[in-house]
């Protein structure tokens, strides 16, 4: 279990992430629109102002993906930090993997205003951003001027290997790789980096894709190709076997090109797939070489569970929290089953608490994303959810119950 490093660290994350989520989290929600208090939050995470989680994570839940161990399975999904904005800040609240983005390749603005809806009674948003985007050029500028800053500490710390590493090599990126270290800059962390594609192109067109891994190959430790995003005209029609097995062939190539340490490809998919859908997305992404699927993006449909008004359940977009949970399970592991668990898996939608986030393991889940819970609840969940893990899986480790069923 979790070794007690620090009692006056570990009270103080509880404290401060108390105060967070039953004091300030409520206010905010109740004195800012929805997109308003998200703006608010990635300022906050850019300057370093949250609370951090400054205790090491128990090895009961560390794991191996694409050979590289990552210190908790706990992850924040696409669509909080859509342009590469705060990085370090949510890595500091405790996530094993931060993935940004999506990012398309032009700049584009998104929908009109007001796009983001909280319902709170069911604990859940509908959002119909429509990829907000400030484009790979912005994007990638400021990954590069991270790895930069980054340099820059490590020549303090270590000046003659930093120094003897200029000397070979005047690129900022492969500068850091040739360092040893994650493209997350933090050991035993990764960085995702999720890739839209232009709102004006052509549905068929997966060009898109295969310039942003070309852009963001050499920063991130995974790239993920987001073909399920309901707000963008025609987008989830990619998922069609067809245009799905042309899609993968690209970005399969585009990512072999690029030099090693290659990041690992992974697609993300909706939960709104019948059965057969999921079995031929399964089949071919086996068969293609991609590195894994992100079960699931947000949900079209409109459960009958919801308690929220009927004005906020009628709005247009994707339903993410706990009503997409259902879903999001059923198609991991229905993924897992046909697969054999040969395809490793992402679990995401609903994840609120331990129990659902061990529930998605036993399906089938190496890891599993948050967003609603994450916005709803603040900066303490990651290790609100670490430490309630480790309660339930008590003398096991996680990688003990993947596909437990």
């Amino acid at each position: 279990m979790i070794t007690v490093t620090s009692k006056r660290s570990l009270g103080g994350m509880r404290s401060g992430a108390a105060i967070h989520k039953y004091l300030f989290m409520p206010l905010l929600r109740n004195i800012t629109t929805p997109e308003s208090s998200h703006k608010f939050a990635i300022w906050v995470f850019k300057w370093g102002l949250n609370a951090k989680d400054r205790l090491p994570d128990d090895e009961q839940l560390s794991v191996e993906v694409w050979g590289k161990k990552v210190s908790n399975p706990i992850c924040l999904a696409a669509g909080f930090d859509k342009h590469g904005e705060a990085i370090d800040g949510l890595f500091d609240v405790g996530f094993g993997y931060v993935e940004v983005g999506s990012i398309t390749p032009e700049p584009q603005p998104g929908n009109s205003k007001p796009r983001m809806f909280r319902l709170p009674k069911d604990k859940a948003v509908i959002n119909r951003y429509g990829f907000n985007s400030d484009g790979h050029k912005q994007v990638e500028l400021r990954l590069r001027d991270r790895v930069r800053r980054y340099l820059f500490h490590s020549a303090k710390l270590h000046p003659n290997i930093t120094a003897a590493l200029l000397a070979s090599s005047p690129d900022e990126v492969s500068l850091s790789d040739a360092l040893g270290i994650n493209r997350s800059l933090r050991e035993d962390k990764l960085l995702g980096i999720n890739l839209g594609k232009n709102k004006w192109r052509s549905a068929e067109d997966v060009q898109d894709f295969v310039k942003g891994i070309k852009t963001f190959g050499g920063y991130a430790d995974v790239l993920v190709v987001n073909i399920s995003s309901p707000n963008t005209p025609g987008l989830r029609g990619l998922q069609r076997k067809e245009i799905f097995e042309k899609l993968l062939k690209e970005v399969t190539k585009a990512r072999n090109s690029l030099h090693e340490p290659r990041p690992a490809l992974l697609v993300k998919i909706a939960p709104d797939l019948s059965d057969n859908e999921l079995e031929d997305i399964a089949d071919t992404a086996l068969n293609s070489g991609v590195d894994g699927i992100i079960v699931s993006n947000t949900t079209i449909s409109r459960p009958d569970t919801l308690q929220s008004v009927a004005s906020l359940i009628s709005e247009t977009g994707g339903l993410s929290g706990p009503p997409v949970k259902p879903l999001a399970l059923k198609a991991l592991r229905k993924i897992y089953q046909h697969t054999n668990g040969k395809l490793l898996l992402v679990g995401c939608g609903g994840i609120s608490n331990a129990k659902d986030a061990i529930e998605y393991a036993k399906a089938g889940a190496t890891l599993v994303q948050l967003y609603t819970s994450f916005g709803y609840d603040g900066v303490g969940k990651p290790r609100e959810l670490k430490d309630d893990i480790l309660r339930e899986l008590k003398d096991k480790k996680w990688s003990d119950i993947i596909g437990e069923q």
